[in-house]
């Protein structure tokens, strides 16, 4: 798969409820997580890069935004809006979550340099985010997209297509939820 034919896909539609504000409007180091979400997609090799907003709206360099009219409904309809958002020459996308700051743009790389349909990126052997799909399964990862799940249904419904693609060394999964976490951001 050519690197300039992957997408990527930033989901930063949500109200961060247990955070108490939108998780694309927090800054480490200077820089909102939406930009720096931005960042790691495309130097990554991700182009263009689609992030999808709701709760907050607000202009993102180098990004195409659109709006997730439904974002309360959760995470399957900004996935939805997203997928639908590609260009029709995308032949795979890779799904980032906004807030994941401490994902390196190796392991999207690493997702992309795997030559699989989908391909999961692992930290200690454990799936998380990133996530790469081929174009084929856009329309089933949307239509399986739903609630709060993401493309979870989908992974579950179809495992013998998925690449497991190790990222120890290439960063943390860890995720920004609570004030508890954010603090603990700030520290690092």
């Amino acid at each position: 798969m050519k690197r300039s034919s992957v997408a990527g896909l930033l989901l930063a539609a949500g109200r961060g409820a247990r955070l108490g504000t939108p998780k694309a409007l927090v800054e480490y180091e200077g820089e909102r997580l939406v930009d720096r979400g931005v960042r790691l997609l495309e130097t990554g090799g991700c182009h263009p890069v689609v992030v999808v907003l709701g709760a907050a709206t607000v202009p993102v360099r180098g990004a195409v935004v659109v709006r997730n009219p439904e974002w309360r409904t959760g995470m399957g309809s900004s996935l939805r809006v997203g997928l639908a958002a590609l260009p029709p020459d995308a032949a795979a996308v890779v799904v980032a979550l906004v807030d994941q700051p401490f994902v390196t743009p190796a392991a999207v790389a690493a997702l992309i340099a795997s030559g699989g349909e989908v391909a999961v990126a692992t930290y200690g052997g454990a799936r998380r985010n990133p996530v790469l799909f081929g174009r084929d399964h856009f329309a089933e990862v949307a239509g399986l997209a739903v609630g709060d799940v993401g493309a979870r249904p989908f992974l579950k419904a179809y495992p013998e297509l998925i690449t497991d693609v190790p990222c120890d060394g290439l960063g943390s999964p860890a995720d920004i939820d609570t004030p508890e976490d954010l603090e603990l951001l700030k520290g690092l």
